[in-house]
């Protein structure tokens, strides 16, 4: 099966993505994963996406980025990609049972959020429990919310939320943090933030929604019940390339390292969104990302 475009990923990034190159009329595939989900699909309620001034649930949003892409023309399978291999002047895409052949790939395969994988996580996702303060911040306005982590993600989000939650409790595993000074002292200064040292959380408790964290001392293994209305998860992401292996050139942590036109190390592939290694990880980004590597592949196969 030949394309002039095979995108990997079916979140906001390459679901853009989808719909330039098929503007750009470009016989276009975009596989999307059945194990991963796209951060956005989870995500309860976006209110910093443009156009929505009441927010839009994650779900939803999704679904009319992808009617607009299949309206454009853009064939979807379901599938995990497990390898590309360099074939004469295409690329091969290797999933479970089937191969795919095209003269361009852009990879928007995402990154997924570290998790605690702690009893409730799963039950009380976007129901309390949630990995973007930016996303969900104003969500908590007036109530009490806990920060899992201690570098400067966690930092970041912590003093962020003060400006909606009451009060923020930092549980951090040591007791010194890792984030840069700077978030240190902020962090330190802020009225809001309280720490609470050498502890992880063990168990997210509630009805409906997350009413209480149990919080576990590592030095005492001494157990406390901490009330909360909310609790955020910031230990980390972790981009899904791992199917790339050698292929490209990624940075320490995964992600992959591609220029302002989504250009990475292998001419004929572009990358764009959560995957890429980037400052702001945010719907509106990913889209933007996914538009600038469909308009760059767009060149690439006019002048091949």
């Amino acid at each position: 099966m030949n394309y002039d475009c095979i995108i990997i990923g079916g979140g906001p990034a390459g679901l853009t993505a989808g719909i330039y190159a098929s503007r750009a009329r470009l016989k276009t595939l975009l596989i999307e994963s059945y194990s991963v989900a796209c951060q956005a699909v989870t995500t309860d309620h976006i209110e910093n996406y443009p156009g929505f001034p009441d927010g839009v649930n994650g779900f939803e949003l999704i679904e009319k980025f992808k009617k607009q892409a299949e309206k454009f023309g853009v064939e979807f399978i379901a599938g995990e990609v497990k390898a590309i291999k360099e074939n004469k002047s295409a690329w091969e895409i290797l999933t479970d049972d089937l191969s795919y052949t095209g003269r361009a790939v852009i990879i928007a395969s995402g990154a997924r959020p570290k998790r605690l994988d702690i009893p409730g996580e799963d039950k009380f996702r976007g129901k309390g429990v949630s990995y973007c303060a930016t996303c969900d911040g104003a969500l908590f306005k007036n109530k009490e919310v806990v920060v899992a982590g201690g570098g400067d993600t966690a930092l970041e989000e912590a003093i962020f939320l003060t400006r909606f939650a009451k009060k923020v409790s930092v549980i951090h595993r040591r007791n010194a943090l890792r984030g840069t000074k700077i978030l240190q002292e902020r962090a330190f200064s802020n009225k809001k933030i309280e720490f609470v040292w050498d502890s992880v959380i063990s168990e997210i408790l509630g009805d409906a929604r997350v009413s209480a964290v149990k919080v576990k001392n590592v030095k005492t293994g001494a157990v406390k019940d901490l009330s909360c209305d909310g609790v955020f998860i910031f230990v980390g992401y972790t981009p899904n390339t791992a199917f790339l292996k050698d292929l490209l050139t990624l940075d320490e942590s995964g992600y992959i390292i591609a220029d302002v036109n989504s250009l990475t190390s292998k001419a004929g592939i572009f990358a764009c969104g959560d995957c890429c290694k980037k400052l702001l990880r945010q719907v509106v980004t990913a889209a933007g990302d996914g538009a600038v590597a469909a308009f760059s592949c767009q060149h690439y196969l006019e002048s091949a």
